[in-house]
């Protein structure tokens, strides 16, 4: 059975009437000629954000599989509106949430893993139903408990659904068209980048790239799932990225207000960074005044959670902001105090990649 696969993040849905013009776009693609769509979608914009504050109200120690729990019910909650905009315009839909998407985790609550997955609940969907809408970022684990795959975690479910149904493209769309070479609501001139390589995404999105979990990219390049990066506009489609095999581009990425983190030793660093690497995290080690310090960019919930239980003390000396230069030869890493000055460093450097950039319209 051949179906579409997309994936909207919560930027799609500030306000509800959001979910209508979602629904509009996939009645657009059925009527052009594509036979069933799997759309996946994220939690409202700012809605696990509020789950969580929520759950810490009530109980500041709530445990790991209560919270993914709770937070899995703002993706639940989009997936249940985009369903009710689809039937509203005729089309056969039905939404399917985490304990029927046929994918199955470990147990590592906060951020679980991907373990194995089911095509047949799907399957049996697409077939009564023209859409099947997922809920993204979220599954079972073995004994059938709902998980969470972390935030920002459904471009996750995406590629993972895309290919256990033997589709070898997934559209990505949020609120940019692709990848740029600096984010381009903070450095005017950042230039949108055509094509990239996996490697070249998966640094860029482990270094604070907000476009594609890092996890997806490499989720995409195992299982030979080509990411197609789309912006839905009042003016329709615009395609800004293709994410494949091949491509590179200079980059400069600001990852912002991020735990670091100091050891006693170097080898106490080396431990707390192989303890992390283990759990697929990214931790940068960087030279500062504090020494080798070591900045958690990537799951920082699920990564304090692994730095509190592990028997590394690490001493937590504040957030600060990453700004790291990306190039196919040189990784450079910089750690700022404050926010306006990590946007101003990422500017100086984005202008030294591209000076012809500078002044030109970012999108």
């Amino acid at each position: 059975m051949n179906a579409t696969i997309l994936k909207f993040g919560g930027s799609s849905f500030l306000h509800p009437k959001d979910y209508g013009r979602i629904a509009g776009h996939l009645a657009d693609r059925l009527a052009a000629g594509e036979h069933k769509i799997v759309a996946v979608v994220s939690a409202m914009s700012g809605t696990t954000c509020n789950l969580k504050a929520v759950m810490l109200d009530v109980n500041k120690q709530a445990s790991p599989s209560n919270l993914d729990g709770a937070l899995a019910t703002g993706e639940m909650l989009s997936a249940s509106l985009l369903e009710a905009a689809i039937s509203r315009l005729g089309i056969p839909a039905i939404s399917l949430n985490g304990y029927s998407l046929g994918i199955r985790t470990n147990s590592d609550f906060g951020r679980a893993s991907i373990k194995s997955v089911d095509p047949t609940p799907i399957l049996a969907a697409l077939q009564e139903h023209h859409v099947v809408v997922a809920a993204g970022a979220q599954a079972i684990d073995q004994s059938g408990r709902l998980t969470f795959l972390g935030r920002n975690s459904s471009d996750l479910s995406a590629i993972a659904i895309a290919s256990m149904l033997g589709e070898h493209t997934c559209e990505i769309y949020s609120d940019v068209p692709g990848v740029y070479t600096a984010d381009p609501y903070l450095v005017a001139g950042a230039q949108l980048i055509p094509e990239i390589s996996y490697r070249a995404m998966l640094q860029m999105s482990r270094h604070g790239a907000k476009v594609l979990h890092h996890r997806a990219v490499h989720y995409a390049e195992t299982h030979n799932v080509t990411i197609v990066c789309k912006s839905l506009t009042s003016d329709g489609v615009i395609t800004g990225t293709i994410v494949t095999g091949h491509g590179n581009a200079r980059s400069v990425t600001v990852a912002r207000e991020i735990p670091v983190f100091s050891c006693a030793t170097l080898e106490e660093c080396d431990n707390l960074c192989a303890l992390l690497a283990r759990h697929d995290i990214n931790a940068i080690r960087v030279e500062d005044g504090h020494g080798v310090v070591i900045c958690i960019v990537s799951d920082i919930d699920f990564a304090l959670r692994l730095v509190a239980l592990s028997d590394t003390v690490p001493v937590f000396i504040g957030s600060k902001n990453v700004v790291t230069e990306l190039d196919s030869s040189v990784l450079r890493v910089h750690v700022v105090g404050d926010y306006d000055r990590a946007i101003a460093l990422a500017r100086q450097i984005h202008e030294r990649m591209y000076p012809a950039a500078v002044g030109a319209p970012s999108r």
